[in-house]
């Protein structure tokens, strides 16, 4: 099994994560150009690029100004450990038993807009870079072509033939692996809650269940769809009714 998620824009470098233990990101050079592009931009001009308020943009701009290769536990954190929004909080990461980790490791992939595809001991630096940004980098005008089938061919390597794969990313950063050029069916679990008289996708609440599906599959060592069906965290439970072959919907 291969599980695929979004990266978060809160970041904490602040709390050591709990393993010394760390890998490399694959698309490090790639990273490395969009840095020296990142790096040529105005505080002004990442605002306006971002939509980010003039805070931001000032602590952005010393991020990208301070980002260097290569990377070491001194001047980077593992990605998984990273990353605080809903779905890492789901995952809750620092609480995962030490030998889930190679799980872990081996079943989780992070989307990123410049890291490409982590790891999740992949080191990083903080950053912040949508993959919907409309960053032009050499010839190519955003982050989706600048990327382009590189992300899908890295996970082709990966899966083998009849692996199953779990798409719990969000829109925005899935687009950047064209679901046309993956080798295997995808599944996706759909978060629902009964709201005003009828089911609805609270973003909110889906995320943090993406992360709460996340560890669900790697605690129990879920490698089928029956598993999956199986999640009846925080509330949520399985509906037949509303789910198709490749869209699994949890309600509550």
């Amino acid at each position: 099994m291969k599980i695929i998620i979004s990266p978060a824009k809160s970041l904490d470098f602040e709390n050591k994560a709990t393993t010394d233990l760390y890998t490399n990101s694959d698309f490090i050079e790639h990273s490395k150009k969009l840095s020296k592009k990142l790096k040529t931009l105005s505080r002004k001009k990442l605002s306006e690029l971002m939509k980010i308020s003039d805070d931001l943009a000032n602590l952005n701009y010393e991020r990208n100004q301070s980002w260097e290769a290569p990377f070491n536990l001194e001047n980077a954190k593992q990605a998984v450990y990273s990353f605080t929004g809903e779905v890492y909080r789901g995952i809750d990461v620092y609480s995962l038993a030490e030998d889930k980790i190679p799980a872990l490791q081996d079943k989780l992939r992070i989307l990123s807009g410049l890291y490409g595809l982590l790891k999740p001991l992949d080191l990083i630096q903080p950053y912040r870079l949508e993959m919907g940004t409309k960053l032009k980098v050499g010839r190519t005008e955003n982050l989706y072509k600048f990327w382009g089938d590189t992300l899908a061919n890295s996970l082709n390597e990966e899966l083998a033939d009849d692996e199953l794969f779990v798409n719990l990313a969000s829109t925005e950063y899935f687009k950047a692996v064209p679901k046309k050029t993956l080798k295997v069916p995808m599944v996706v679990p759909v978060f629902k809650d009964f709201k005003n008289g009828q089911y609805k996708t609270i973003m909110t609440f889906a995320k943090k269940a993406r992360g709460l599906m996340v560890r669900y599959l790697i605690e129990n060592d879920i490698e089928n769809i029956e598993g999956i069906k199986g999640f009846n965290i925080d509330g949520y439970g399985f509906s037949e009714e509303m789910s198709t072959d490749n869209e699994l919907v949890f309600t509550r």
